[in-house]
């Protein structure tokens, strides 16, 4: 059966702003438009109906941007008669939050949570369903690394795979951390790693830059791949042409 390949525009979400950052830094970050809304407006003007979307603020345990990320949920609905999916992590690390966010959105990703509460990750899938949750693999000198990608943790990315895929996980995200932002073009040796580990949904992210990355990830058996920068400036084109 061939797989469809599925582009998830990212929308970052610092101080209010849709944001990219270099390599998870919150200093290093370029702001590509001051109304997170309006990014995702853009994005599914231009046919998008998957966003991924992430609080930084909450990822980094300093704030929240919650009321803009309400906000732009309401706008997404608005702009498209199709049903738009987002999916929105970055500190979702207790049941509470998680029921908040889905309550608004399609799908939460989950990240520190997996790794230091997976029965969280249980509970929300048995509740909830394996489509509605996802978790990210955010990998960073070889482990896995955690709490808006400040902790490095001593889990590999196999690991963490083959754990959530026994606890009926379902949809999994890879990111490089070291290429996030950078445009340096993607890495195919951890997530192949990743996919011979977890037969099922499996998201790359880190380090798109043009659209050979994207073949890249599509010859290795991924569904799809978080594309933020390389986007916003350009140098993938959105939406896909053959």
């Amino acid at each position: 059966m061939t797989r469809s390949f599925t582009i998830y525009p990212a929308v970052d979400v610092q101080g209010g702003r849709a944001v990219r950052l270099v390599e998870g830094d919150p200093a290093r970050e370029t702001v590509y438009f001051e109304d997170p809304c309006d990014a995702a407006a853009h994005w599914v003007r231009l046919g998008a109906r998957d966003l991924h979307v992430v609080d930084l603020d909450a990822a980094l345990g300093r704030g929240s941007n919650r009321d803009v990320i309400r906000a732009l949920t309401r706008r997404v609905a608005a702009e498209s008669p199709e049903t738009v999916r987002v999916e929105l992590g970055g500190g979702v690390r207790d049941l509470e939050t998680a029921h908040a966010w889905l309550s608004l959105v399609h799908r939460v990703v989950l990240g520190t949570a997996a790794v230091t509460n997976p029965q969280m990750v249980e509970h929300l899938v048995a509740e909830f369903g394996a489509d509605r949750v996802a978790v990210t693999v955010d990998i960073k000198d070889g482990m896995v690394a955690v709490r808006g990608w400040t902790d490095v943790t001593d889990v590999t990315a196999v690991m963490l795979a083959e754990r959530m895929a026994a606890l009926g996980v379902r949809h999994l995200i890879v990111t490089d951390v070291s290429r996030d932002g950078t445009l340096q073009g993607v890495d195919p040796e951890p997530v192949k790693a990743v996919r011979a580990a977890f037969p099922h949904t499996l998201v790359a992210g880190g380090g798109v830059a043009r659209d050979a990355d994207l073949d890249t990830y599509e010859a290795l058996g991924l569904d799809g791949a978080i594309v933020g920068r390389a986007l916003y400036e350009g140098t993938v084109r959105y939406p896909r042409t053959a």
